[in-house]
Order: structure tokens, then sequence, then C-alpha cells
């Protein structure tokens, strides 16, 4: 078997895996998440939260939406984040409105 057709065989068989591979993780909705604002934002979103009464006090316009659209599309500082605070470690998050207008979580 010559060059050429060998390599029409692997191209074949490789397109054929790509497709199958990137159906099925299609259909479980698998992200990849490597990078480090991807994972810290995928492990916020993971858990439960609630808003405390100060918090909706100063942040009136906030609703549930806006939070997941921060928690799907922010920026995670990093160097003002992963402080250690009552138990746990605080993230401050970042993010551009519709307006343009600079958004801090």
């Amino acid at each position: 078997m010559k060059f050429p057709q060998r390599l029409a065989y692997y191209l074949l068989g490789l397109m054929i895996g790509l497709f199958a591979v990137f159906y099925f993780l299609d259909v479980k909705d698998t992200q990849f998440c490597y990078l480090p604002n991807c994972r810290v934002l995928k492990d916020i979103r993971n858990k439960p939260f609630h808003i405390d009464e100060d918090a909706k006090k100063h942040a009136e316009a906030l609703s549930q939406e806006e939070i997941a659209i921060f928690l799907t599309h922010g920026d995670v500082d990093f160097s003002q984040s992963n402080v250690e605070h009552e138990g746990g470690k605080l993230y401050v998050i970042h993010r551009k409105d519709g307006k343009q207008q600079n958004m801090t979580f």
C-alpha cells in the first residue's frame, strides 16, 4: 500500500473518530475547564449560594439571572481573590455590563 493511500485511510479514520468523540461529549454536555478562571467559575456555579439581606439592600438591581451571567462570563481577579474568609475563600469577579460599565461581584 502506497503512502497516499495509507494517509487517506488514516485521515478518514481520524475524522470518523473525531465526529464520534464530539457527538458523545456533546450529548453529555461536558465542559473542559483547564484554565484557572474557568475552573473557579465552574466550581462556584456548582455550589449552592444565597444572598443575605445586607447584600440585597446594596444591590437591588442584581437578580439571579445577572448573577448567573457573572458566574458564566466574569473574570476572576486572582490578585484580590483566594483570601480566607469565614471558613471559605473569597473571590472577586469583574465583568462589563451592556453599557460597558465595570461591575464587581
